[in-house]
């Protein structure tokens, strides 16, 4: 059990940012053997943001999270520590928040980044939870940014339709008993970590001319696999984050999923019986956004008023590694 002497702690504020530059299905139609309806029937995809080559993850992370702390109407000095949930950092080390610390100017915080593929935001919420809770710290930065862009392969008619770069970012902080994170779930199964994977630049494989010819620097995914483990794994996540806190599927008034492909999505909503006008879904718009995924969603979702004082709001997302984990809130829109 909870300490009930425990604070509380929710998302006072949200953020996000996407980069200019659309590419959409026709575009992809003239580099690999696809098209339009094939895409958008397996993955209900239209487009996709994607960096330029001068823009670094840190740098989309940095405006998502400008945004948010305006939002919250907090200076950058208040905040405490910054987590950058992300599988593609601007460099092995120094850690992505690290430069986004500098960035932002947040002189006052600490700074990490967290590897849980797109599971990544949620796996953050949790983290900052805990500090918030134990009075550790007031305010905490938890950003999902990626530029899959750059790691994904071009002549891959099965991977490159998928993906695409962005940032979202939330505050979390203490809040009034009753609103906030009511609780989380987060899990991992590494025996299945090869469904999906970037093989080589670490130190199994470091880079080499032979880890270059062979393509071993991008997404590598079995697809069939990893849709079989989503659509299952996705209901069974929200089931248990909800029955942690006492609640059940007919207590949700929204769903905030990863946006990886629709039919994931409807079918995890079939899974929980709710109705698909309480689904958020941006995915058409961004496709996959790995840790950004959820956390854009959320910040569109609550920038469109779709969120009320008091609603039930799950997160809910599985990623690379496998992992998994969702998210049961209490709404309030703070400052707004």
């Amino acid at each position: 059990m909870l300490n009930n002497s425990m604070r509380c702690a929710g998302i006072i504020a949200t953020g996000s940012y996407m980069p200019e530059t659309i590419v959409t299905n026709a575009d992809l139609e003239k580099l690999v053997d696809t098209n339009e309806e094939w895409i958008i029937s397996r993955t209900g995809i239209e487009q996709r943001r994607i960096s330029d080559e001068n823009t670094a993850t840190s740098d989309i992370a940095t405006k998502a999270a400008q945004n948010a702390l305006s939002k919250a109407g907090l200076k950058a000095e208040d905040i405490d520590l910054i987590m950058v949930a992300t599988v593609t950092p601007d460099m092995a080390f120094p850690s992505t928040a690290c430069i986004v610390q500098k960035n932002l100017g947040a002189v006052n915080a600490a700074a990490f980044d967290l590897e849980a593929a797109c599971s990544g935001f949620i796996y953050g919420i949790t983290i900052a939870e805990q500090f918030i809770k134990t009075g550790f710290y007031k305010n905490i930065l938890v950003i999902g940014a990626e530029t899959l862009s750059k790691i994904t392969d071009y002549t891959d008619r099965n991977t490159c339709v998928l993906f695409g770069d962005g940032a979202g970012a939330a505050i979390i902080s203490e809040v009034e008993a009753g609103y906030g994170i009511l609780s989380t779930y987060i899990g991992a199964r590494g025996e299945d970590g090869n469904l999906l994977i970037q093989p080589a630049g670490g130190s199994r494989l470091p880079a080499s001319q032979k880890t270059l010819d062979e393509r071993q620097h991008f997404i590598k995914m079995d697809g069939s696999e990893v849709f079989k483990f989503a659509i299952k794994i996705m209901g069974e996540a929200a089931e248990k984050a909800l029955a942690s806190c006492g609640l059940t599927k007919e207590d949700i008034d929204y769903l905030i999923p990863h946006q990886a492909n629709t039919r994931i999505i409807e079918s995890a909503t079939k899974r929980l019986k709710i109705s698909p006008e309480k689904v958020y879904v941006n995915v058409n718009k961004y496709g996959n956004m790995s840790a950004a995924s959820i956390a854009v969603a959320l910040d569109e979702a609550s920038d469109k008023g779709m969120l009320k004082d008091g609603d039930v709001v799950v997160l809910v997302g599985f990623g690379g590694g496998l992992t998994w984990g969702a998210t049961v809130l209490k709404w309030k829109n703070y400052g707004r």
